[in-house]
């Protein structure tokens, strides 16, 4: 009976950096031999970071893949072998994980189930694999699935027929706040019909509009959970299959989170800091306005990059009310950042005056509201451009479900952390935050505890301030009612008959549901953030802009 001894690589690979990935698997390779590991596995595309999207047409894109996969081959240390996701081009192209062993591709496994809903559009590049593959390691069988092969039955009994003793599963898998749980219960599903032990290994780091999770599992025979991973953490895990027990250990893993809260903060950190690292910034800048979202936001850009590498900005109006500004103030110095003052109103009363002629006789309303905001918007892009930092939006999905944002104005900025977190678990994170902050695995040198978020913008009724004693709730129902409805409306699919039948007063919901409806054409000219949710907008959730579809 063997035992066998693996790392399960829980790294970020970056899309398109395939060279790059390659050394940081060569690195990564040598780490685990040195800790006695006989097998070293990559994440699904690893080679080439996921998704790679339409990179995957270029042939140089598909070429460039092949003769890393064949140079990591030559380049492994001696005595480990390593289980590696990439593209495997030939004719057509397929999502592949191959061994690595005595120095040339020993085996090929090629993705059988291809995912095209939510997030993936996989039959748009790959071509499905059909033939289960049992790896011989040491005397241990090993099959190999990729991602959504596991979440159907299929697979991994075709595996167990053809000897498979232990089931390896590589992912590149998206984080939601609903998928956890779910995913443990797939796994656990699995591993109890097929009598066979799991070793899950996800992805991690941000991507674009997506998160990846991590959160590698170690899944006994029986369905026991015998090793979670922390999420968003980057590490090299040691396990240990022993073939007599056909059981897994884990060997030294690093404690994971359990409070959903500290989940979710911990994936806005992490999306924050790789898009910035990713697109070649370093430093940050956004707009402090004293509300709670600006607040939330200023707080994950240190605790992802450092406050040495955040300005804020306050661009104060007549609307402005000294408790924005001294609170603003208040949580910069908390936190460290440096905190300059922009007043609009120069330039505010310049344009009012250019549009006075053509504005003549006509009352003032929601214009003058929007020139405040895109005055904001023009100086926060021009401090973008003359310091080279990029500049981070606010906004959160409740008001960009409902169009509650400035084209222009607020919804400026190159990366949106808050675009799928509706009002209520912004106020939760803000809580959150207060009271527990990141874990220790997660703070950066100097990083404050504590009050980071002011109370007072926490308890204070939320304000655009744009005109004179104005409240959120003057446009709109109360966030706590408003996202329940959004939840059911975006998330649940509900219609709006579902929803009234549920409780809901049926004019609200009318008005929300148009509000949604109609504000499509923001949302496609928002800025990208990252998911969190089961329905982001984006990618995840596509409605036409031009629609004469009104239920």
């Amino acid at each position: 009976m063997a035992k066998l001894r693996l790392a399960l690589a829980q790294h970020d690979f970056p899309v398109g950096a395939i060279a790059a990935n390659a050394a940081h698997m060569r690195a990564l390779a040598t780490r685990a031999r040195a800790r006695d590991a006989q097998l070293v596995v990559f994440p699904e595309l690893a080679l080439c970071g996921y998704p790679p999207e339409d990179l995957l047409l270029r042939p140089s894109f598909l070429a460039a893949g092949t003769r890393a996969l064949q140079q990591l081959a030559a380049e492994l240390p001696a005595g480990i072998a390593a289980v590696v996701g990439h593209a495997e081009p030939g004719g057509e192209v397929f999502n592949a994980a191959s061994l690595l062993r005595g120095g040339h591709v020993e085996r090929t496994y090629r993705k059988q189930l291809l995912p095209n809903y939510a997030v993936f559009d996989e039959k748009r590049y790959f071509r499905a694999g059909h033939d289960s593959v049992v790896l011989d390691l040491d005397g241990a069988r090993v099959g190999v699935l990729i991602c959504e092969d596991i979440w159907h039955a299929a697979p991994a009994a075709a595996a167990r027929a053809s000897g498979a003793e232990l089931l390896l599963v590589i992912n590149a898998s998206p984080y939601d706040c609903a998928h956890a749980a779910q995913r443990e219960r797939v796994l656990a599903l699995r591993a109890r019909e097929n009598a066979m032990a799991i070793a899950y290994l996800n992805l991690v780091g941000g991507q674009d509009d997506l998160l990846f999770d991590g959160g590698a599992l170690l899944v006994q025979a029986d369905g026991g959970i015998a090793a979670r991973a922390p999420a968003f953490v980057d590490a090299l895990l040691l396990a240990e299959y022993d073939s007599a027990t056909r059981s897994l250990r884990a060997l030294d893993w690093p404690a994971p989170q359990y409070e959903d809260l500290a989940v979710l903060y911990a994936g806005l950190v992490r999306g924050v800091r790789d898009y910035v690292r990713k697109n070649g910034f370093s430093d940050v800048l956004l707009g402090l306005s004293g509300g709670i979202d600006s607040a939330l936001t200023l707080a994950l850009a240190v605790d992802a990059l450092g406050a040495e590498r955040v300005r804020g900005y306050r661009l104060p109006s007549r609307y402005t009310s000294a408790l924005s500004g001294r609170e603003a103030e208040a949580q910069a110095r908390a936190l460290g950042v440096v905190c300059a003052e922009l007043p609009i109103e120069p330039g505010f009363n310049a344009l009012l005056h250019t549009l006075a002629p053509e504005f003549a006789g006509r009352v003032p309303d929601l214009t003058e509201e929007n020139l405040q905001s895109r005055i904001r918007g023009v100086l926060l892009m021009a401090l973008s451009n003359k310091l080279g930092a990029l500049l981070l939006s606010t906004g959160n999905k409740s008001e960009l479900a409902v169009g509650y944002a400035t084209l222009y104005g607020d919804m400026c900025g190159a990366y949106a952390p808050l675009k799928d977190v509706y009002k209520t678990t912004v106020y939760a994170l803000a809580r959150w935050r207060n009271s527990s902050g990141p874990g220790t695995g997660d703070r950066r040198p100097g990083q404050s505890r504590g009050e980071v978020i002011p109370s007072a913008v926490i308890e204070r009724a939320p304000s655009a301030e744009l005109r004179a004693d104005q409240i959120d709730q003057d446009s709109l129902p109360p966030y706590d009612l408003l996202d329940a409805i959004l939840e059911r409306f975006i998330e649940g699919e509900q219609s709006q008959a579902e929803i009234v039948a549920a409780g809901f007063d049926a004019e609200t919901v009318r008005r929300v549901a148009r509000m949604v409806l109609v504000n499509e054409f923001k949302r496609r000219q928002a800025a990208p953030g990252p998911k969190v949710s089961t329905r982001a907008f984006g990618r995840e959730r596509r409605y036409p802009i031009t629609s004469g579809w009104r239920p």
